[in-house]
């Protein structure tokens, strides 16, 4: 994402200590987005559509979701479907991020709409590189301007 692009970035991750690895591996990599961290589930669908802690707020719609899968509340692929079913929310990128490497689900999330599926890897230097590769990766990914 070049730096003429204001693109937002919603990072829904359960894991405290995962989020902050994620969002200072994206930094080290030098993505400088803004990076909005919610803890769940349920928490990204009332973000995304003005609902629940977020009636009434007008959140602007982020340009691209990283999306863990295993979490409470409401789980990536029900938040996952929930977004490309509808029309405002459909054409955002969706980054799933999980620790799982079963290929049903991961051919489960593609045919929910998923756009990139990235296994986090369990061991810390190994899961800090996959996010800075993420990270040089989104640094040269274009978005249309009227997303």
């Amino acid at each position: 994402m070049s730096s003429h692009q204001s693109v937002t970035i919603l990072l829904v991750e359960d894991d405290a200590g995962h989020a902050r690895l994620i969002e200072k591996n994206l930094r080290r990599a030098g993505v400088a987005n803004e990076i909005i961290h919610l803890d769940n589930g349920q928490k990204a669908i009332d973000f995304l559509f003005n609902e629940g802690e977020f009636t009434g707020h007008e959140n602007r719609v982020p340009f691209l979701i990283l999306l863990d899968l295993n979490m409470p509340v409401m789980d990536g692929y029900q938040v996952l479907s929930r977004i490309k079913a509808n029309e405002r929310t459909r054409n955002i990128p969706v980054v799933m991020l999980t620790t799982t490497e079963n290929p049903r689900e991961i051919s489960r999330c593609y045919s929910l709409g998923c756009n990139i599926y990235v296994t986090k890897p369990v061991d810390y230097d190994s899961f800090s590189q996959a996010i800075r590769n993420l990270g040089l990766f989104l640094s040269i990914v274009k978005v249309p301007d009227d997303l």
